[in-house]
C-alpha cells in the first residue's frame, strides 16, 4: 500500500476526499495538535473553510506513555478505555496522576496556541475534525465528544489514515468518517507516511500564523 510523502501531501489527497464540504458556509476545520495541523492546514484551504485548533491530550500508561488508555480534552471532557484499565490493572490514583499532568500540558498547549482567542461556536455547524491519523482513537474519541457538547448540525471524522476497525467503530460515533486508506493491518501512524518528522509547537504557530493570513510567509500560499 502506498504511503504519503508528508503531511502536506496526506492533507491534500484528504481535501480531495472531503470536497462534498467545500465552500459550506457553516464549516470550521478543527486540527488536533500538533501532527494534525499542517493536514488541516491543506483541507481548510481547499475547501476555503476556516480553521481553529482543538487541543487533545492522550492519556498513556504509566508504564508505556506511547498506549492510550484515554484521553482529555477542553471543558472537562476525559475518555478512558476500560478494557485497558482493567488489563494493566490500574487503579484510580494512577489514573489520576497521569490526568493531573496530562491537565498541565493540555492548559500549557491551549495557551500557547490560542492565547486570548475564544474556542469557536460549534452549534449548528458542520466540524471537521482532523488528524494526521487514527490509530486506537484515543484522542479523537474526546474530540468528538468536546463537538458533540457544542450542538453541532454535523460532526466529520477526518484523517488521510485509520484502522480499518477504529473507522468502522467511529462510523457510530460522528455523521461522517472520511479517511485515504484504512489498512487492516495498522501498526503506527508514521508507518504510512516517508516524512513523519514531528510537529513543534513553533510550527504550529507558524502554520496558523500563515493560514490565518498574518505571517510572514502569507504571500506563498497556494
Amino acid at each position: 500500500m502506498r504511503r504519503f510523502r508528508d503531511r502536506t501531501d496526506a492533507g491534500m489527497q484528504l481535501a480531495e476526499m472531503l470536497s462534498a464540504y467545500a465552500d459550506k458556509r457553516d464549516v470550521v476545520v478543527l486540527a488536533l495538535p500538533r501532527g494534525g495541523v499542517p493536514v488541516a492546514v491543506e483541507v481548510a484551504r481547499r475547501l476555503r473553510a476556516p480553521l481553529d485548533l482543538l487541543v487533545v491530550r492522550k492519556l498513556g500508561l504509566p508504564s508505556n506513555p506511547e498506549c492510550a488508555m484515554g484521553a482529555i480534552a477542553r471543558g472537562g471532557v476525559k475518555t478512558l478505555d476500560p478494557a485497558v484499565i482493567e488489563r494493566f490493572g490500574l487503579g484510580p490514583a494512577e489514573i489520576a496522576a497521569v490526568v493531573r499532568q496530562e491537565t498541565s500540558e493540555l492548559h500549557r498547549r491551549e495557551a500557547l496556541y490560542r492565547g486570548d482567542r475564544p474556542f469557536p461556536t460549534l452549534r449548528g455547524r458542520t466540524v471537521l475534525l482532523v488528524d494526521d491519523g487514527v490509530a486506537t482513537g484515543a484522542t479523537m474519541r474526546a474530540a468528538v465528544a468536546v463537538a458533540a457538547a457544542n450542538a453541532p448540525s454535523r460532526t466529520v471524522v477526518a484523517a488521510p489514515t485509520m484502522a480499518a476497525a477504529t473507522a468502522r467503530a467511529f462510523a457510530a460515533l460522528a455523521d461522517d468518517v472520511v479517511t485515504v486508506m484504512t489498512p487492516k493491518h495498522f501498526e503506527s501512524v508514521g508507518q504510512w507516511y516517508e516524512d513523519f518528522r514531528q510537529v513543534t509547537d513553533d510550527d504550529v504557530r507558524r502554520l496558523l500564523r500563515v493560514q490565518q493570513g498574518d505571517g510572514p510567509d502569507a504571500g506563498e500560499r497556494a
